[in-house]
């Protein structure tokens, strides 16, 4: 267990998705779902539900021991366990992979055409030259991106990207609508988009 934790912390670590990170990739997530996803005790009964009540079948989908799912399940109180910090991670990734699916589909489809917006709070601002109103600092932000954006975004994520590949993608696109003006103003300066304390997007 402890090894399975390690490596969940270095897989953090490497994709650059400490703490108050992944804000990106939760918002899309959230994005796509008109209900919230099952957590707890209902994110495992729904995982059994799927697999038509078949703890084995739960525990190949997740990569565990069928005894562990068991433990999670049974009704009798000396037995039952709680699914631990990493088992809790996978059950959450396999649950919102199977939720309303359709709904998902037809989410993405609307902003990678008609793009959406993005509510953020971030340090946001140009990476040099110093001593201007523009420089990097913490901003609330809501601003309106193209379905050019969502396709950057989605495709990333569907690579397995993470957060950095979508911060760099978001830099880019709001620096260009909000400080560029659309791109009449401001060229060759880098922009810097860090410290994403959440981010929620709007579709439709």
């Amino acid at each position: 267990m402890k090894d399975l934790r390690a490596q969940t912390a270095a897989a953090r670590r490497q994709n650059g998705s400490g703490a108050g990170m992944e804000e990106i990739v939760k918002g899309l997530e959230r994005a796509l779902l008109t209900r919230p996803v099952p957590t707890g005790d209902a994110a495992v009964r729904f995982l059994l539900r799927a697999e038509k009540g078949s703890t084995k079948n739960v525990a190949a989908l997740l990569g565990i021991s069928q005894r562990t799912v068991q433990r999670w399940v049974t009704a009798r109180p000396a037995v039952r366990r709680r699914p631990s910090v990493v088992h809790v991670g996978l059950i959450e990734e396999a649950v919102r992979a199977r939720w309303q699916p359709r709904v998902r589909a037809r989410q993405r489809a609307r902003a990678e055409a008609d793009g959406f917006v993005l509510h953020t709070r971030a340090r946001f601002g140009f990476a040099a030259p110093a001593g201007s109103s523009d420089d990097p600092r913490v901003r609330l932000i809501t601003q309106y991106l193209s379905g050019a954006v969502a396709r950057e975004l989605f495709a990333a994520r569907d690579a397995g990207g993470g957060e950095q590949q979508q911060l760099v993608i978001l830099a880019r696109a709001l620096g260009h609508a909000y400080f560029r003006d659309g791109g009449l103003r401001a060229h060759g300066l880098g922009i810097a988009f860090t410290d994403v304390e959440f981010a929620e997007f709007s579709i439709g």
